[in-house]
């Protein structure tokens, strides 16, 4: 038998706005439990460093090498950075290395060779005025020249590379200024320059 058009089916349902209604909240119940899930576990931001420090200035040489290179910093207020002073202000040295001569690990009775060569100096806060990045040739095994890499990084709030190239240090006891910067109050990297300027001297005078 053909069922005519508009007409109800036996296995139609009557229509329930109570029903409607609590399948609607649900739904809404649903979505608002979802937004508040996504605000409580926020996806990682790429290139967000935890806020320790300010500005990392890394010193590297090739790796393997047996020659000594020494970092030396200079805040604004004159404080000097170095293997002997390795704070000063809000600045650190978080990395002295020696070459060969502390590069050596031992993992579980296992001895490892680091190869790399690297030393570290953060700016732990804002200090507006001048910086100076000193590099030193401390010592050599090999009496040859080393090429010397000078980075600077801004890594608050995000990585940001201030500074990067590489120097040549001819032979031991040769001091060279790597750069000057200037921090302005707002953290901002302003006049980066080569002018030189000895600190191993006013560093073992003191």
């Amino acid at each position: 038998m053909a069922i005519r058009l508009g007409a109800k089916s036996k296995f139609q349902q009557p229509f329930d706005p109570i029903t409607a209604v609590l399948f609607k909240m649900i739904q809404a119940l649903t979505f608002f439990f979802v937004l508040a899930v996504m605000f409580m576990n926020p996806m990682a931001k790429k290139g967000i460093i935890d806020p320790k420090a300010e500005y990392l200035i890394t010193v590297t040489w090739p790796d393997n090498n047996p020659d000594d290179i020494d970092a030396w910093v200079e805040d604004p207020d004159g404080n000097l950075v170095w293997f002997r002073s390795r704070d000063a202000g809000l600045v650190h040295l978080d990395r002295d290395d020696r070459g060969l001569i502390n590069d050596t690990l031992d993992i579980n009775g296992r001895v490892v060779q680091n190869p790399l060569n690297q030393e570290v100096v953060t700016i732990r806060s804002i200090i507006p005025g001048e910086y100076i990045v000193n590099v030193h040739y401390y010592a050599s095994a090999t009496h040859q020249p080393v090429p010397v890499t000078v980075r600077v990084d801004k890594v608050n709030p995000s990585l940001e590379v201030i500074y990067y190239d590489t120097l040549t240090l001819a032979s031991k006891g040769e001091e060279r200024t790597a750069l000057r910067f200037s921090i302005d109050p707002d953290g901002r990297v302003y006049d980066i320059n080569q002018m030189p300027k000895s600190l191993v001297m006013i560093g073992k005078g003191a």
